[in-house]
């Protein structure tokens, strides 16, 4: 049975051979500006520009919970934006924005494509910065859509 690999490094800059996926989770409100984003933005500016545009079309198109969109970024790598944070944290928030049933929803679309695209999946602990949520919770999604289904994951840690 595959595992997660995790590593010390930049997710932004996926270690190995092959086509890579570099997830992570966006908010249903359209923003971009916090967190790991800014790393992503540092480096292309398509994921933003996509993710913007997919929100601001959202009448037509697919943006919300448990959505995703795969950006192609590089011509062997791809920017998964996973929608699975319901707004953002503020100061008077009571709760945390993750939505653990979307970000599952979104990995398991994600699955799928990465299968195709013969890819392997690089990300930060997703859902788990400024979503507030517990990777206790998130790593047995990204197992079930992901490992179990044959697609090797490698999780990066910062410093």
């Amino acid at each position: 049975m595959a595992e997660i690999t995790y590593v010390r490094g930049d997710a932004t800059a996926p270690q190995g051979k092959g086509v890579k996926v570099i997830a992570h989770v966006c908010n249903d409100l359209g923003g971009w500006g916090k967190g790991f984003v800014l790393a992503l933005s540092r480096r292309w500016p398509e994921p933003e520009a996509a993710f913007r545009r997919w929100h601001r079309e959202r009448a037509g198109n697919d943006f919300g919970l448990g959505a995703l969109q795969l950006v192609q970024v590089e011509p062997y790598v791809w920017v998964a934006n996973l929608v699975g944070q319901r707004g953002i944290r503020t100061g008077r928030s009571t709760g945390v924005p993750v939505r653990y049933e979307a970000i599952g929803t979104a990995l398991a679309a994600l699955g799928d494509h990465a299968r195709e695209l013969g890819a392997s999946v690089h990300m930060p602990r997703i859902g788990c910065g400024l979503a507030g949520g517990r990777w206790e919770r998130v790593e047995p999604l990204v197992s079930a859509r992901l490992v179990e289904r044959g697609v090797p994951v490698t999780v990066y840690d910062v410093g």
